[in-house]
């Protein structure tokens, strides 16, 4: 088999944003100089209040030789925010594709090469792998998803199941995670790029909508595995900071995106599950729910 010079590989701009990540960095970029058959320039937003994550990413990428562009923000304008700046100065430099990537996830050496593929040979638009936790390898946490708009969520398929054969089927999915999603870079001339307003949380899911609402379609690469340390940089899933945003955004997505009925059964399905949350939990947690619910409904989308 003839071997394609490495020059003559289409350009893959990743762009990760941080947010005191110092822990999780030695192993994405472990992950990343281990990946074989692709070309690509890493782009690193630090949105940490201390540079420490941005010497440490200078520090590695020279250690591993990648080509790498770090920008410390010094603020935290939120991931949509630092995307839209990874994008840019990707886009900037004639990427022909790119990857928006977590730095919690490491992988193996043929990952991103194989969502390149389904772009470059099968002629897809956007791709988006098979995500495992990264404690439970075994362990499902994407394998596809799907929008339910009449609940105003996200749904991933095959979510905490064990990995079969079931779930090997490559397919097009309606919804995918940005943790790890790979693109042509002319689609954000289409879409747009992230909507800033999202901040963190359901900026995902409003630009997926968005791309089904342009017709474009996103496969689904079950043979190319991504192992993610699930709300590394958020503080899981139960911090305040998630709470807050999960509440808010999801409700700015309704305001923003879903009309009619749907939008009356999407709201009182948000506030019924809110009562009874605000009837189990503790004072500070109540204080993010209510917080979260009150900014969603007067902020502007």
């Amino acid at each position: 088999m003839e071997m394609i010079p490495l020059e003559a590989l289409p350009l893959i701009g990743i762009v990760t944003v941080l947010f005191n990540s110092e822990a999780v960095l030695p192993g994405f970029f472990e992950s990343l100089a281990k990946q074989e058959g692709i070309r690509y320039k890493l782009y690193v937003i630090d949105n940490s209040p201390k540079d420490g994550g941005t010497l440490l990413s200078r520090e590695l990428a020279a250690r591993y030789g990648i080509d790498a562009i770090v920008h410390f923000n010094n603020a935290n304008g939120g991931v949509a925010k630092g995307n839209n700046q990874g994008i840019a100065l990707a886009r900037a430099d004639h990427c022909d594709y790119i990857l928006l990537a977590n730095n919690d996830t490491e992988f193996g050496s043929q990952t991103i090469r194989l969502l390149q593929d389904a772009l470059v040979k099968d002629g897809e638009s956007v791709a988006t792998p098979k995500i495992m936790y990264y404690d439970k390898p075994n362990v499902i946490w994407y394998a596809g998803g799907h929008l339910n708009l009449w609940l105003a969520r996200t749904l991933h398929h095959g979510q905490n199941e064990r990995d079969s054969t079931y779930y090997a089927t490559r397919c097009h999915v309606e919804y995918a995670p940005t943790c790890f999603l790979m693109l042509e870079s002319g689609i954000f001339d289409l879409v747009g790029r992230m909507d800033e307003h999202f901040f963190v949380y359901y900026d995902d899911t409003d630009f997926m909508w968005r791309l089904k609402q342009k017709h474009v379609q996103t496969v689904f690469v079950p043979n190319a595995r991504v192992y993610h340390k699930v709300s590394s940089s958020t503080g899981g899933s139960l911090s305040t900071f998630s709470i807050y945003y999960g509440n808010r955004n999801r409700i700015l997505f309704v305001k923003k995106h879903i009309h009619g009925m749907r939008r009356f059964t999407a709201l009182s399905y948000i506030f019924l599950g809110r009562i009874y949350y605000l009837t189990t939990c503790d004072r500070v947690t109540k204080t993010a729910i209510m917080r979260g619910i009150i900014h969603g409904l007067r902020s502007e989308t």
